[in-house]
């Protein structure tokens, strides 16, 4: 069933503005990168930017994990079911941020730092990895106020499902409690993603804080071993389907409906626990031709705004993770964490 009010759905975390460019392994270790890799820049790092820009032909595309997805959602959703939130600067990037989620129908209600620029991720692609360096700026200075002004909370009153980006927790963790707690008193749909390694390991105290409220929590591989490593899970940390047993089996607060726990896994099954359940399941991935694969930078973002957008949809689970899937094989294709314009509308994979 499609959703019928506007603005449903309603997305938080950290906009920014990818420069993204084909690098080499002396780029990498210049700024003592990994290929395969999530990190939030230092001092040492802040040249990396404008030498992506001036030596290495970048494109700008509008990033943020969170509103990769967001606008993934929207893209399957239409305009006016989607809302994002998030810290911009002052400045031309906030406003090419703006002119490119309208392309796919998102509203941003981003709030506006007078004093420090829009946030920067530099992305260095080598082969099918890349390595994500992100100078957080204005979006590091989101805060509860904004979320609780009268406009927003109009918004977050009016929508039904909730998504947070993990790298969320690096900026206003009482935002991320203040949705949580709105959709556990509600009845509402709460899905936090973990997004990337240190969140689970460094960022271990906001995340188990929100985790009593997540309905769904997302993650990939890499990201379930980290939290199986930072809580001492009694499991292997290559256990995939008991690290997922797991997350779904965390208290919870809203016992209304059981937690869901999906773990993506690049081209290997997706795997999903649903709490008070024994049994995990496994949906294999669909083969694409590596021929095809331009860019797999924002992949689990895609993912994640196909799964959302078909719980908006009320499809059933194995029908969210098929159009999770989907949307990720679709944006692969394209260069950053982009989708096909045409648009193309989802079919279930036979």
């Amino acid at each position: 069933m499609a959703a019928t009010k506007e603005y449903p759905l309603l997305c938080l975390e950290n906009p920014l503005l990818d420069i993204q460019a084909v690098g080499n392994e002396e780029l990498l270790k210049k700024y003592n990168l990994k290929a395969n890799d999530a990190i939030l820049a230092s001092p040492e790092h802040i040249p990396l930017y404008d030498e992506l820009l001036n030596d290495y032909d970048a494109k700008l595309i509008a990033g943020g994990a969170a509103q990769n997805t967001a606008r993934g959602a929207s893209y399957v959703l239409g305009p006016g079911q989607v809302v994002y939130l998030g810290g911009v600067g002052d400045d031309k990037y906030a406003g090419i941020l703006r002119n490119a989620v309208k392309q796919v129908g998102l509203r941003v209600e981003y709030r506006v730092d007078p004093d420090h620029p829009t946030g920067r991720c530099g992305v260095v692609i080598t082969g099918h990895n890349r390595s994500l360096c992100t100078d957080l700026a204005a979006a590091n200075h989101y805060d509860l106020d904004h979320l609780k002004s009268p406009q927003i909370w109009d918004l977050v009153k009016n929508a039904e499902f909730y998504y947070v980006g993990g790298y969320h927790f690096t900026v206003c963790p009482p935002a991320i409690q203040a949705l949580g707690e709105e959709a556990a008193a509600n009845n509402k749909t709460f899905v936090v993603n973990v997004s990337a390694p240190f969140i689970a390991e460094f960022l271990k105290d906001p995340l188990d804080a929100s985790s009593p409220y997540w309905d769904y929590v997302i993650c990939n591989e890499s990201e379930a071993a980290a939290y199986a490593r930072s809580h001492a899970l009694p499991v292997a940390e290559t256990d995939v389907p008991g690290i997922a047993r797991a997350l779904a089996g965390l208290p919870k607060a809203n016992a209304k409906k059981p937690r869901v726990a999906v773990v993506t896994q690049g081209t290997l099954p997706t795997v999903v626990a649903i709490q008070g359940q024994d049994d995990v399941k496994q949906y294999p991935v669909h083969a694409i031709d590596a021929a095809k694969i331009n860019d797999t930078n924002g992949a689990g973002d895609a993912f994640a705004g196909g799964f959302v957008a078909g719980l908006v949809k009320g499809e059933p689970l194995e029908t969210c993770v098929d159009m999770g899937q989907w949307l990720a094989r679709l944006s692969i294709q394209e260069l950053g964490p982009s989708y096909p314009f045409p648009k193309q509308t989802y079919s279930a994979s036979s």
